[in-house]
């Protein structure tokens, strides 16, 4: 599962990181609330782990925002205000669950896993477009009554291209949400164009409608029909 974490304290936030990557878990870390919110609102993430005392925007801000625009997003508070008023403020703004520091790595595991359990029902955990599927638990690719065996790289584009189901998808956004390099000194476009093309060859062979069209130009969507 991809999972945001908006912490400012260093080693807070790394413990985080290396803890939860350990469960299998993508882990980004923000460290600031405007870099939070930037990010909540440019990709997307099964869980948000938010402290409330941040640089810039508060998490409170934050989570009202973010729950006013209608996100579903499950979201951790974890913080070291302990006041009854504090728990009541965060879970009225929004929150789903709320723990305090210092706390048990165990117990945050635990809430973790009752919030994706609660937070994501059935389709988010099988990604769907026309006859194609993707179980995110098993990483199991079909298409119709045909398996599709995809490397990791691959399994992560096509999760990018399900997960933004007839939306334009840019060169520029794989490099920063797949491949993870935003600040490479040359453009990843050979690469990804690659990737596109064994990707296109494996889901749209034999198939008599396709599902991944390049939009020339401009970058790639995955939709039903000619974009």
């Amino acid at each position: 599962m991809r999972i945001l974490v908006v912490e400012d304290e260093a080693k807070v936030a790394a413990a985080l990181k290396e803890g939860l990557g350990a469960e299998h878990h993508e882990v980004v870390v923000s460290a600031t609330g405007e870099d939070g919110f930037f990010r909540v609102n440019a990709e997307t993430f099964d869980l948000i782990v938010l402290d409330l005392m941040l640089p810039g925007r508060d998490g409170i801000e934050i989570l009202s925002t973010l729950r006013r625009r209608g996100l579903g997003t499950p979201v951790l508070i974890l913080t070291a205000r302990d006041a009854v008023e504090d728990r009541v403020l965060g879970l009225d703004s929004g929150a789903d669950d709320y723990l305090v520091k210092p706390f048990a790595f165990p117990e945050l595991l635990a809430r973790i896993r009752a919030l994706l359990r609660r937070g994501r029902p059935d389709q988010i955990l099988r990604l769907k477009a026309a006859d194609l599927e993707m179980d995110l638990i098993s990483r199991r690719v079909t298409r119709g009554s045909r398996s599709i065996e995809l490397t990791s790289r691959e399994f992560d584009l096509l999760e990018y291209l399900l997960r933004h189901h007839q939306q334009l998808v840019s060169r520029e956004m794989l490099a920063r949400d797949v491949w993870k390099e935003p600040s490479r000194a040359t453009p990843l476009d050979n690469v990804i164009d690659v990737h596109i093309a064994r990707l296109r060859k494996k889901v749209d062979q034999d198939a008599p409608a396709k599902l991944i069209h390049t939009v020339r130009g401009v970058g790639f969507v995955l939709r039903e029909g000619e974009p």
